[in-house]
């Protein structure tokens, strides 16, 4: 079986800046981390790579800082690491994003079963794994909550909807999106890290796709556009009461009741 896990760097704090003309994050020199929910994603894989065998390649897109993520998930055993990184891919919305993506992993080969986090935590659209699959015309499933087994063939599994638990069983190739919880990821191994330090990574740029139309991907390829991006706002303001717990609880009670942090019930 040849799975293709789809990571993402993305900022490791709130305090970024937002580019004032494009609209998008700047990311040079900002600490940064593997998205979280990608974690549940690479976790998946190395499950059924332990169940039923299996190579794992990995697919980042964004500058080349971005082989970090990378070079971790070496560290937590996969096979192979795929960059697309390109000027021309920059300002990608999740559209271009998820077309650039798709014709990475064309270019890449060939894929029984796709991997992706539920979302990121940089745009929260969840939105790239669906788009990912229609443009790679394969089915998806999104909510895995839950893997039963993998054949040669097909995969089974549960599938988190608002009402109920579902089981399917999909055909391969297919795309599939991971709740957080679905395993509990693995930490980065230092035997692996010594192991992989010199593990090369292939690169792709815009002239390694089948489509190398520049108006399809970054900002160009963008039907949409962000008006506006704002860090959220972060206080340390506090204050210390002291009393009874009966004075301090009606205390308490009288600031949400006057905040309009309380709503009564009619």
């Amino acid at each position: 079986m040849n799975i293709a896990v789809c990571i993402k760097q993305v900022p490791g704090t709130s305090q970024v800046e937002i580019d004032p003309v494009t609209g998008v994050l700047k990311r040079d020199g900002v600490e940064s981390k593997m998205n979280p929910y990608d974690l549940y994603a690479l976790e998946t894989a190395l499950r059924l790579k332990q169940l039923c065998g299996a190579t794992i390649t990995v697919f980042t897109m964004g500058p080349p800082q971005s082989q970090a993520v990378i070079k971790e998930a070496f560290m937590m055993g996969v096979d192979e690491g795929v960059l697309l990184s390109d000027r021309r891919f920059g300002g990608a919305d999740v559209l271009a994003t998820s077309y650039t993506i798709s014709q990475g992993i064309s270019a890449a080969g060939n894929f029984d079963l796709i991997i992706c986090g539920k979302q990121t935590t940089d745009g929260d659209t969840a939105q790239v794994g669906a788009e990912l699959a229609e443009y790679l015309n394969i089915p998806h499933i999104t909510s895995v909550c839950k893997i039963h087994g993998a054949t040669d063939k097909n995969i089974t599994l549960d599938i988190d909807t608002p009402l109920n638990i579902q089981t399917a069983e999909v055909a391969f190739p297919c795309l599939i999106t991971v709740e957080k919880g679905i395993f509990e990821p693995r930490l980065p191994s230092y035997r692996l890290k010594l192991a992989t330090a010199d593990k090369s990574i292939r690169v792709l740029t815009l002239d390694d796709m089948a489509d190398k139309d520049a108006s399809h991907y970054g900002l160009n390829g963008s039907p949409t556009q962000v008006k506006r991006i704002f860090p959220p706002e972060s206080s340390s303001d506090h204050e210390s009461w002291e009393g009874s717990d009966d004075e301090i609880s009606s205390r308490l009670f009288n600031y949400l009741n006057d905040n309009k942090y309380l709503q009564q019930l009619r």
